[in-house]
């Protein structure tokens, strides 16, 4: 059913295109309602306006807090037209209908983002906003709602194909728009109060986010998947630009991300290659494009199809050297002209910048669906805080770099998790094993493949040092990288077999540190 406008209310923070707006509903002969700076805005621009003040007969109070909380505004909304008692009360309480409202709420989500005073933010939190809004939407029966200025444009194409009125249906989808902000209005709310209270997982959480991407499918064909953002604002996949390429996928999303969090741990010069999720080469250089070289000699075959993430601004050489193979997605903070030019030249490549690196010491939460709810957590945002060498040898200078390095990129890999360095680089990977000892073997199997692709003698884990994310709970896994070559071992201990686990390694001459801290990545 059409509904012919004829009343608007307009009271918005965000006067993008607000003028345009109010000049389409005057010249339509919408008598206009408004409030504050928007009724100011109008009537500068020479459009017909009247004071809500004016309208109910009743001035705004305390500050602006109180101005449409009047039953001759809610009344104008939620008035059911048709309906007998309704119309009756309207005229004898003098209530004239209000068909279109125009609102957007105070912008508390900004204020918050600047780092605003407590004071500030509480001024902030919009009242009159949410209760217009709450009210047009229950009667959109016969009320259109617009909470977002990008949708100015709809309602003035469906006013005019319409002879000045709006669909049901169109109404019904603004409608559970506005709902919808609302939502996420309270919800950045709560967690902004929870936070105040320093409340990590209050009794009540409330998730919201904004559409950034619907995709044609998900982990597979048969499923459907989007991509919403959050206020979080954390360099990465959600704040990155796409320069060029295809759409990314879920996959690519998911995998990017995964890239971009690893390589935004090193303050070196560092190059991350991932697949399905998985680092297939990690190393640092003095260069990137050494750095990617050395990243891309660690699993060749992996590489092909995979995502490129780099920490420092890409550069036209390192463009050249990762456009040698067909590669998925390729993110960094920065791009240079240059390398932007190389990378046109591959035109399915996906090519995001984000302006920034993640800082992996930041908190936040992580959140996975299960049936019926949800599993949160803290970001594994801590590494390698107290080390202590538990073996005779202790590990050399090189070797410790190495263990460090190893130890880090044993955070961002799929438990059960064993990475093998070597001079700065990863030589072999293993991942997500039902069995630790099986990890170390596929991991060594690697390295002795890395090595016979790039021509050499021996296997790369041969001086290498090894990573585990968990402690070894027999001696067999650490026995295992000692006879591919390991000379020492970081792992974070706390096994009940600890003790047989170190004497293993003395006998074998391996130097062992542990941590205390353990990496589960699932």
């Amino acid at each position: 059913m059409s509904q012919a406008i004829r009343r608007a209310l307009i009271s918005v923070s965000d006067k993008n295109d607000l003028i345009d707006f109010g000049r389409f509903l005057a010249d339509n002969g919408v008598e206009i309602l408004s409030t504050g700076g928007s009724a100011k805005a109008l009537a500068d621009a020479g459009v017909p306006v009247t004071e809500v003040s004016d309208h109910t007969g009743f001035p705004e109070i305390m500050d602006g807090r109180v101005k449409t909380l009047h039953p001759k505004v809610h009344g104008g909304l939620l008035a059911v037209r048709g309906n007998a008692e309704h119309e009756a009360a309207m005229t004898t309480h003098d209530i004239a209908p209000i068909d279109l409202l125009v609102v957007n709420l105070y912008p508390f989500e900004a204020t918050v983002a600047k780092g605003a005073a407590f004071d500030d933010c509480i001024e902030n939190i919009d009242i009159g906003g949410p209760a217009l809004i709450r009210a047009a939407s229950k009667n959109h029966e016969s009320v259109t709602v617009v909470v977002d200025p990008v949708d100015y444009g709809q309602v003035m194409d469906e006013m005019k194909a319409n002879s000045g009125a709006t669909t049901h249906d169109f109404r019904k989808r603004l409608a559970a728009k506005a709902y919808a902000r609302t939502g996420a209005y309270d919800a950045a709310i709560s967690a902004w109060f929870a936070e105040q209270l320093e409340e990590t997982f209050p009794q009540k959480m409330v998730l919201a986010g904004a559409l950034s991407q619907t995709m044609r499918y998900g982990e597979n064909p048969h499923q459907v998947a989007a991509f919403y953002t959050n206020a979080e604002n954390r360099p990465g996949v959600a704040t990155a630009e796409q320069l060029q390429g295809k759409e990314l996928s879920y996959n690519n999303l998911n995998d990017t991300d995964a890239a971009f969090e690893l390589v935004s741990e090193f303050r070196d010069t560092a190059v991350a290659i991932i697949k399905h999720a998985n680092p297939c080469g990690v190393a640092v250089g003095d260069s990137l494009v050494e750095a990617y070289r050395r990243a891309y000699s660690c699993d060749m075959e992996s590489a092909f199809g995979g995502i490129v993430a780099v920490n420092q601004p890409l550069d036209a050489e390192t463009a050249s050297e990762i456009t040698k193979i067909f590669t998925e997605v390729v993110i960094a903070p920065e791009v240079t002209e240059e390398a932007r030019a190389i990378f046109a030249g591959k035109k399915n490549l996906r090519l995001l910048v984000t302006g920034g690196m993640a800082d992996p010491m930041s908190g936040g939460l992580m959140i996975k669906s299960l049936a019926g709810g949800y599993l949160v957590q803290g970001r594994d945002n801590r590494i390698i805080e107290d080390m202590k060498v538990v073996t005779k040898r202790a590990p050399t200078d090189a070797e410790m770099a190495d263990l460090r390095l190893a130890f880090t990129i044993c955070k961002h890999v799929k438990s059960n998790a064993i990475v093998y360095v070597k001079d700065g680089m990863t030589v072999g990977v293993g991942a997500g094993q039902m069995s630790r000892v099986n990890s170390c073997r596929i991991a060594a199997f690697r390295a002795e493949q890395a090595a016979q692709a790039a021509g050499a003698s021996e296997s790369w884990a041969k001086g290498s040092v090894v990573a585990s994310d968990a402690f070894f709970p027999f001696a067999d896994g650490l026995l295992a990288a000692a006879e591919a070559g390991a000379t020492a071992v970081i792992q974070p201990g706390g096994s009940m077999r600890d003790d047989e686990v170190i004497a293993a390694a003395d006998e074998a001459g391996l130097a062992m540190v542990m941590t205390g801290m353990r990496h589960f990545r699932h």
